[in-house]
């Protein structure tokens, strides 16, 4: 059996499992937007370019079977970097991510016409499947949808109780404003698939009944970023500084930063400190009103963002809207027990009060309770490091491929 698989801009997921399909001899095809081969000279590019191509690297095996459709994407690069924000806007520009998205549906699409008996399947990612689920339909080619974050009928209805609840965070949302045309093409995209493919329970859940009955539903973790910088300590790094407690990831609230400010006012102590990495969408004066004492961490190199979670004790993730947060189990492979709740989709990693704590959603005030048992028993934080590193390992970019490919009956072990 062989498969086609398409994903725009590449990630970790991405990348992994179709080394899982190259591995089980079934990729067919692999279509994506840009492709660089590793070469020796990126080291000396600027480090958001070498950052940029990394992601965007595979292996010089791959090529033969890379097909790239380069031109809107690097439209969104070029209007990015020369400020042309009216080019590569969220929808409506003519470079936006949507834009890159469609179009690479539609070179998909345009590609199944060449290969409709040489592939069995194909594999696309949520907003980039539409018109490729269509023309495989109809070529009887069966289709396999990534959805990787909560499907939209439930983040939408989070994101409208969210901004009544909390309508200075409205801004910090901007999935809220998806139009009614895009909304619909999510839908259209999921009617079209064959099965689903989701990285956590919660994705899972999110989906409508209707989806649930009729699709085959696969659910596989995210494997653990490999890590190196691991070290098992045999005490608490000092009780002379405050706790530092880490946020990673885009300061919004969908990540539930809003919660973990209203929690750190509840807590109200000078011996537990909150430190922030990611990237603000708003002014720093806003963030500063909602709660003046977080130290912000900007976002850097990968290494340097270990090294920032190696100098922390505690990881927190208050997440609305998520599909399986992956910074959550690269902060227990460093050692940091963990305060998330369910909507992370990271349900799985807490085994209560060994690996961390698990919260609900909107409850600052259990955050606090959290974040104050660890300010109290600091003695503790080693051995519940350490359970985090060995949860965190168990969860392979192997064995998610693997999951996927066993599900879809693909998998030549």
């Amino acid at each position: 059996m062989k498969i086609l698989v398409s994903h725009p801009t590449s990630n970790a997921n991405f990348f992994h499992l179709v080394e899982g399909m190259i591995q089980a001899g079934i990729c067919q095809e692999i279509v994506t937007t840009l492709a660089f081969k590793n070469r020796p000279f990126f080291g000396f590019l600027p480090v958001r370019l070498q950052k940029e191509i990394s992601r965007r690297t595979f292996p010089d095996s791959w090529f033969s079977l890379l097909k790239i459709f380069p031109f809107i994407e690097i439209g969104r690069q070029l209007s990015r970097k020369l400020g042309c924000d009216k080019f590569c806007c969220r929808a409506e520009g003519i470079f936006s991510v949507d834009a890159v998205y469609r179009s690479l549906d539609s070179f998909v699409a345009g590609r199944l016409k060449n290969l409709q008996e040489k592939i069995d399947a194909v594999y696309s990612y949520e907003d980039g499947a539409l018109k490729t689920f269509a023309c495989a339909r109809k070529m009887g080619i069966a289709t396999v949808y990534d959805l990787p974050i909560a499907y939209w009928e439930l983040a939408q209805k989070i994101y409208d109780e969210e901004a009544i609840r909390l309508p200075q965070w409205a801004s910090t949302m901007p999935g809220r404003l998806d139009s009614q045309k895009k909304l619909a093409r999510k839908t259209r995209e999921l009617e079209l698939a064959d099965t689903v493919v989701v990285p956590s329970s919660f994705v899972e859940n999110s989906l409508p009944e209707w989806a649930r009955k009729r699709k085959q539903i696969v659910r596989s973790a995210f494997g653990t970023p490999l890590v190196g910088l691991f070290r098992e300590r045999t005490e608490f790094k000092s009780f002379d500084r405050p706790l530092r407690v880490l946020f990673a990831g885009s300061m919004t609230q969908r990540k539930g930063l809003a919660d973990v400010f209203a929690a750190m006012k509840i807590l109200n102590r000078k011996d537990v400190q909150l430190v922030v990495m990611g990237s603000p969408v708003l002014s720093s004066e806003f963030y500063r009103k909602e709660y003046p004492d977080f130290i912000y961490e900007s976002p850097r190199p990968h290494a340097e963002v270990l090294e920032l979670m190696q100098a922390c004790d505690v990881f927190v993730l208050a997440s609305l809207v998520e599909g399986r947060a992956l910074v959550q189990q690269e902060a227990m492979a460093c050692g940091l027990p963990i305060i998330i709740t369910p909507n992370t989709g990271g349900e799985d990693l807490v085994e209560e009060g060994k690996t961390g704590f698990l919260v609900p959603v909107r409850a600052p005030e259990k955050l606090a309770e959290k974040l104050a048992w660890f300010a109290d028993n600091r003695r503790l934080i080693p051995e519940m490091g350490l359970a985090a590193h060995k949860k965190a390992v168990e969860y392979t970019w192997a064995g998610y491929a693997e999951r996927i490919l066993n599900a879809l009956k693909l998998f030549r072990g």
